[in-house]
């Protein structure tokens, strides 16, 4: 069993002193006073079930005192090398960690690494999270189990490099050459030599090696035939010299990466025959040969992400963070509300009221609650029709399932079907030309439109305006993470980034606990 952390509650002399000077870093003294609480028996146990017994061997660093370095490290945004450093330069970390006056790191960058990805195994991080919102909510005397509760997202650009077709395709076939060349055991330029790839045989990038005028397209359809032509080469080289290893990894992936990018950036040539660019995006387009789920997509019209989208859960009245969620950039604003909610509800707490943007408003998992009573509180989806009548000027009548023109015609009211309004009556009406160019009228009643129309309704009033800008509060939250962690990710994929925002998020919560 991993070995547990014993460090003293009461403050020593040194502490004190320490303590003392910490008037602009209050978090320091938060985490001194609150560690026990933080880190206590049930939540150690938690820790150590990470890891196997042990009969020999060195003993392992104290799970709850790596736990501890996780948060310090992320107030500080910190690599594991300077967290190492912290722990020997630093009184406040030596304070923290229970180290004060050793010479010695309290652990290495491979402890401090492998720790993380048992976290991230076993799911902890989401708990290490929790363990912060009970903290929160004890110093801050927050008893209520019902919330008030608000979802939103931000930008987080990924880690790896977003390049076009060409770089894209030259960067995986370079990948390929390298594992290549170590199967092989020569050096990369003979291994593209050998493989039919000379445009990567030198050591110069692909563009510079194809030295054309990239703003004439007939020397950029050349230029990716030659490409897509050495590719072609390639594979057959692979099926020829090194058939077994291209089905076990890593030649495998790589391969398959060169084969996606391929297929997704392009397309034959309806008019010159042969290849050329696909026009359009291809969905769910790759973007990164080093992070692989990155994607291009909106917050916004005018903010395009290259990356992800980090979201949050946070109690609104308590501005304390309880769940995190991480996307690739492209997917719906509210494919994370399932997530999210479960993760609360993980927790003990009912969400009775829930903020959030309307880009969520008809996900399932929330369409799923509100049929429990949990109240949503979001805009409507905004109606035009180029000046003409919309669907707002129209008596929607949800008991008698009836709707009505502004002149008075009735039609039925079926939730999810399109209402049609009869041709003879438009024909003949003295507003047609207010409400439709078309011989006649109707109107698409989504299956939720009763909802629609209540927020339509009360987004018209003082007080429902005043009610929705309270979601407003978990832009300051998005902030809090978003100052330190910054908005480019620290690490390759969901998972791992996933773990970063929680551990940022944790930190958000004890700045909470401890105003």
């Amino acid at each position: 069993m991993a070995l547990r952390w014993t460090p003293p509650i009461p403050l020593s002399v040194q502490e004190e002193r320490i303590v003392a000077r910490c008037r602009k870093a209050k978090l320091y003294v938060f985490l001194r006073q609150h560690r026990h609480e933080l880190f206590d028996e049930g939540f150690q146990q938690e820790l150590a079930r990470m890891y196997p017994e042990r009969r020999r061997g060195d003993e392992p660093v104290a799970p709850a005192l790596l736990a501890m370095a996780t948060i310090l490290q992320a107030y500080q945004g910190l690599s594991d090398e300077d967290a190492v450093e912290q722990s020997v330069d630093s009184r406040r970390w030596q304070m923290l960690l229970g180290t004060l006056g050793t010479d010695e790191p309290a652990f290495s960058q491979g402890t401090i690494f492998n720790f993380r990805q048992r976290l991230i195994a076993h799911d902890m991080d989401r708990r290490l999270l929790e363990r912060t919102v009970e903290l929160a909510r004890k110093t801050r005397g927050f008893s209520d189990r019902a919330l008030r509760a608000a979802f939103d997202s931000s930008p987080l650009f990924g880690a790896g490099r977003v390049e076009d077709t060409f770089n894209l395709i030259g960067h995986a076939v370079r990948d390929v050459l390298r594992t290549v060349a170590r199967r092989l055991d020569v050096p990369l330029a003979e291994a593209a030599k050998r493989a039919g790839v000379t445009l990567l045989s030198g050591g110069s990038s692909l563009k510079a090696t194809l030295d054309i005028d990239w703003d004439d397209p007939a020397q950029k359809k050349t230029a990716l035939e030659t490409l897509l032509s050495q590719v072609r080469a390639l594979g057959e080289f692979l099926e020829r010299e090194l058939k077994d290893a291209l089905v076990e990894p890593p030649l495998s992936e790589q391969w398959a990466t060169v084969e996606q990018l391929v297929a997704q950036d392009v397309e034959p040539d309806p008019d010159g025959g042969g290849s050329r660019i696909r026009e359009g995006v291809a969905k769910e387009r790759r973007i990164s040969v080093r992070d692989r789920a990155m994607r291009h997509g909106r917050k916004s019209k005018s903010s395009r992400i290259d990356g992800y989208k980090r979201h949050l859960a946070v109690d609104l009245p308590n501005q304390v963070i309880l769940a995190a969620a991480i996307t690739p950039a492209n997917r719906p604003e509210g494919e994370a509300s399932g997530d999210l909610l479960n993760d609360v509800e993980r927790q003990g707490f009912t969400v009775e009221h829930l903020y959030h943007d309307r880009a969520c408003l008809l996900d399932p998992a929330i369409e799923a609650r509100r049929f429990w009573d949990m109240q949503v509180h979001s805009k409507a989806f905004p109606l035009h029709n180029r000046g003409r009548y919309t669907k707002a000027d129209f008596q929607l009548d949800f008991q008698a399932r009836t709707i009505t023109c502004p002149t008075g015609v009735t039609v039925p009211l079926v939730l999810g079907a399109v209402a049609r309004f009869p041709t003879s009556a438009c024909g003949l009406c003295s507003q047609r030309e207010q409400c439709t160019s078309a011989p006649a009228r109707h109107l698409a009643i989504h299956r939720e439109e009763e909802l629609l129309a209540e927020l339509r309704a009360k987004q018209k009033t003082p007080e429902g305006r005043a009610d929705l800008r309270c979601r407003t509060a978990i832009e300051h939250r998005l902030a809090a993470i978003g100052g330190p962690m910054r908005r480019r990710a620290r690490y390759v994929g969901v998972r791992k980034n996933l773990f970063d925002v929680r551990r940022h998020a944790a930190v958000a919560n004890l700045h909470v606990a401890a105003a």
